[in-house]
């Protein structure tokens, strides 16, 4: 089971041609008011020191630094920046903070693309989705994340890289990258127990606070959507404010960007507007969904909800 959908639904390609045309200035600029955004937390983190309020700034911090998870998104599809140069070290540098190397969720992510919602060969594994309360929480504590991508990135160093989206040929490359990043956190572990606070305090606590806003935000893009090809109706677009398509890149127009993944973020608001009347899988909003995934798992009914077996 491969992409697809019907194309009487596609727009004409010189549109598409159109809205895939990259833009430098977009990608710096976008990725100059996120790191901005960071700044600005860290300094509220900084002002935090040694109050109650530490903890609420750390997780302000970490909400935005696991949104930079969407910039590594952008990057991998190397959208945000006509050199490919630039989307590939950009791709390495948010990879080594989000502890998720880019080389390799190039590799996973375009899997995902190609076999979206696919119960056999999505990597991520659309049937695996939590179909219970207890499941749910543990998703979204991040417990899950973080024990499949630190095991993960043991295995790789050790150079056992199995997974079938991965070619062969490539599986060396895969386990270098992950071995230069356990370089990485070795030398920031040391920092630590020799005495400096500072990883903990501005990296990693805030990655362990804001994680479970990143799994909320994720569970909408496919979760409750049909187990089947057609990308218009496998993938959901969430309706939401301003500030949160900002911070994540306009990926809530997530079933524009399945349709056309070499469109960049700063042209899916547009390609959005030319595309509406096509969508088939929307949400008036990340709390309307949780609320009807919720409803779901309240009612026993979860495991239908995940197989798209209740209807709205």
């Amino acid at each position: 089971m491969e992409i697809t959908h019907a194309r009487s639904k596609l727009l004409p390609p010189v549109l598409v041609r159109e809205f895939s045309a990259r833009s430098d200035a977009a990608g710096a600029l976008r990725l100059a008011i996120h790191l901005a955004l960071l700044i600005g937390a860290g300094v509220l983190v900084w002002a935090s020191l040694g109050s109650w309020w530490l903890l609420p700034a750390m997780t302000v911090q970490g909400i935005v630094q696991v949104a930079l998870f969407a910039g590594l998104h952008e990057c991998v599809h190397r959208t945000p920046f006509r050199n490919r140069r630039a989307n590939d070290l950009t791709a390495a540098a948010i990879g080594l903070v989000a502890v998720l190397p880019a080389g390799f969720f190039r590799r996973f992510h375009f899997a995902h693309h190609r076999f979206t919602q696919d119960p056999e060969r999505d990597p991520e594994a659309p049937t695996a989705k939590p179909e219970s309360w207890g499941q749910y929480l543990r998703y979204v504590s991040a417990w899950n994340y973080w024990r499949d991508r630190i095991g993960e990135l043991f295995r790789h160093a050790a150079g056992r890289v199995s997974a079938d989206f991965v070619p062969a040929g490539e599986r060396a490359a895969v386990a270098r990258e992950a071995r230069w990043h356990l370089a990485v956190y070795a030398l920031v572990g040391l920092a630590v127990a020799f005495g400096r606070p500072e990883p903990l305090v501005f990296w990693l606590g805030p990655a362990l606070l804001g994680q479970p806003f990143l799994r909320l935000y994720l569970l909408a893009e496919h979760t409750g959507c049909p187990l089947g090809p057609d990308m218009l109706a496998n993938t959901r677009t969430t309706f939401t404010l301003w500030p949160v398509r900002l911070l994540m890149w306009n990926m809530p127009y997530h079933v524009e960007h399945h349709v056309y993944p070499a469109v960049p973020f700063h042209a899916l608001p547009r390609l959005h507007r030319a595309m509406a009347d096509r969508l088939l899988e929307t949400a008036p909003g990340y709390m309307a969904f949780h609320r009807r995934y919720q409803a779901a798992l309240g009612a026993g009914t979860g495991a239908r909800f995940v197989r798209s077996e209740i209807q709205a």
